[in-house]
């Protein structure tokens, strides 16, 4: 089965091979001025931060040690990234796909940047925001688009800080068989934040981790890591393409050995993987990523490298496929109106016709799933007065954003309210176009909110913004400070809707941007997640 909606927002490389997939974003993006507003003193030294334009201090900080595909460690020295001396520059990104030059990169790249509001109180206790940024694993950086943390730590009196991680094969596939690096790179965030944020007025009791898309999928990750449950309280999980599932051991296994294939050096000779220049085994990673797919359906073509469900470090899938562990944490699912908007509209810059989608559709799945989603009243395309069919693109995206999305992260969040703790769910009916869909027209609309549009919202970092958009930045970012202060996203006095946690029956999902309930649909557990129409981590048994 290979289904073009399992496309990641970002496709597939081969889609956008002519141009970069998510360009290091240029410090323009993240204005800070070469004053050093606050010097702070730490367990492991003094900190140097510069004031934002935002109304913030910026600190950027190393926060681990790192060897080439060797588990990292907490740094045991304040050290600004990559060598620098001037507190103002900040961190190159993780070495990537997609960059020309070597120079914009480094595998030295385990850094994060704080923001913390300037009344800096070292009695303040404040809650700490841990944000992990998107990109499929293989592209991204604390430096991206609209991640400037200043108005976020401003509105919600809490510290921002922005991670960086290992991306790709450095992440995710060890030749010699290590897994899960990068996630054991937060990990040590983590620890890294417990230590220092008391220093910022911070508490190392009050974390909340919080991402959109893969960077979700990674929280999704240590909400199923046992031994990481001290080091954060609470989560919030942005567009999680949750359709995908965690890779399991065997498929694993079965990429690790394509990969090994595609570098000159045995699993064995460390000296040769030490030597490995780092295009070569960028080259070898792009060639997993768009090949990944073929070695085994359940890879995804979207996200081959992802995290795996190892039984040591990840022990729960966190999915309807095996038995759902007890919880206790609070957590926020949030998705947006038009996930698959990317994807579809990149793909397919020109209508289709009902015939072309029953027959993509009839392609794409199995039976009896095609069947069952054609048959879909959710799904179906309208007539025109004219006798013609409406354009088919409009449910073809909607497909995907049920599938890959929307009715995976409810059928989640059912999950979690049903074993112990508070789940609330939102869909984002409106949002700010991110840069990456400024070159998809669909996603230029007023009425759409496409993948990556609800990230300049919640940062308050829109351009221009709207007055809707203006409305919405300030209700989240309200919501946001009660769920890091309380656990709970309704804010005390306020004339906000009430969000109510989901039930074991219904996700209870509000509108953010608009009024009401955001209608069930295909999201009913009778169809998606069911025995006819399963997700993809049920049909891969992964």
């Amino acid at each position: 089965m290979v289904f073009l909606l399992r496309l990641s927002p970002l496709l597939l490389v081969s889609l956008v091979a002519a141009s970069p997939l998510l360009p290091f974003v240029s410090p323009a993006l993240h204005p800070r001025q070469s004053i050093y507003t606050k010097t702070i003193t730490t367990p492991i030294g003094t900190a140097h931060g510069t004031l934002t334009l935002g109304g913030a201090a910026s600190f950027a900080v190393k926060y681990a040690n790192v060897t080439r595909w060797q588990e990292s460690s907490v740094a045991s020295t304040w050290q600004l990234p990559n060598g620098a001396s001037d507190p103002a520059v900040l961190p190159l990104p993780c070495a990537q796909i997609g960059l020309d030059d070597d120079s914009e990169f480094s595998e030295d790249c385990l850094s994060m940047l704080l923001y913390v509001p300037l009344t800096i109180n070292p009695v303040a206790n404040m809650p700490t925001l841990l944000w992990i940024h998107g990109g499929s694993f293989v592209v991204g950086s604390a430096t991206d688009a609209g991640l400037d943390g200043s108005a976020l730590a401003k509105a919600t009196n809490s510290i921002v800080a922005v991670i960086q991680y290992r991306l790709g094969s450095l992440g995710f596939n060890a030749p010699n068989g290590p897994t899960n690096l990068a996630l054991k790179d937060i990990i040590n965030g983590l620890k890294f934040l417990q230590l220092t944020v008391p220093s910022f007025g911070g508490s190392a009791s009050k974390i909340t981790v919080a991402g959109q898309s893969s960077g979700a999928n990674m929280i999704r990750a240590l909400l199923a890591v046992p031994s990481a449950s001290s080091l954060f309280q609470s989560a919030i999980l942005q567009s999680d393409p949750m359709d995908y599932g965690f890779l399991s051991t065997s498929v694993q296994g079965e990429l690790q050995d394509y990969f090994n294939s595609q570098i000159n050096c045995t699993v064995s000779d460390s000296a040769c993987l030490r030597a490995l220049p780092v295009d070569d085994i960028l080259t070898a990673s792009e060639a997993l990523l768009s090949n990944g797919a073929n070695i085994d359906a359940a890879a995804t073509a979207a996200e081959p490298i992802r995290p795996v469900h190892d039984g040591i470090l990840i022990t729960s899938t966190l999915d309807s496929s095996t038995p759902f562990p007890h919880v206790s944490k609070p957590v926020l699912v949030t998705t947006v109106q038009n996930e698959a908007g990317p994807t579809i509209y990149s793909i397919f810059p020109d209508p289709i016709t009902a015939s072309y989608f029953d027959g993509f559709v009839s392609y794409s799945f199995d039976e009896p799933m095609a069947s069952k989603l054609l048959a879909s009243a959710d799904y179906t395309v309208p007539v025109l007065a004219d006798g013609e069919s409406a354009d088919a693109r409009v449910q073809l995206e909607a497909m995907g954003t049920d599938q890959v999305w929307r009715c995976a992260s409810w059928t989640f969040a059912r999950s979690w309210a049903s074993h112990g703790a508070n789940a609330f769910v939102g869909l984002y009916t409106v949002g700010s176009t991110y840069p990456d869909n400024t070159a998809v027209p669909f996603c230029t609309q007023g009425d759409t909110v496409c993948h990556e549009d609800d990230i300049e919202i919640v940062f308050g970092t829109a351009s221009n913004p709207t007055s809707a958009q203006t409305a919405l930045i300030k209700e989240m970012q309200a919501r946001y400070n009660a769920f890091l202060h309380t656990g709970n996203p309704n804010p005390a006095g306020s004339n906000y809707t009430v969000w109510n946690s989901a039930t074991s029956s219904n996700a209870n999902a509000i509108h953010l941007g608009s009024s009401g309930m955001a209608a069930v649909g295909a999201c009913d557990p009778s169809f998606w997640g069911s025995s006819d129409v399963p997700f993809d981590y049920q049909l891969y048994d992964i």
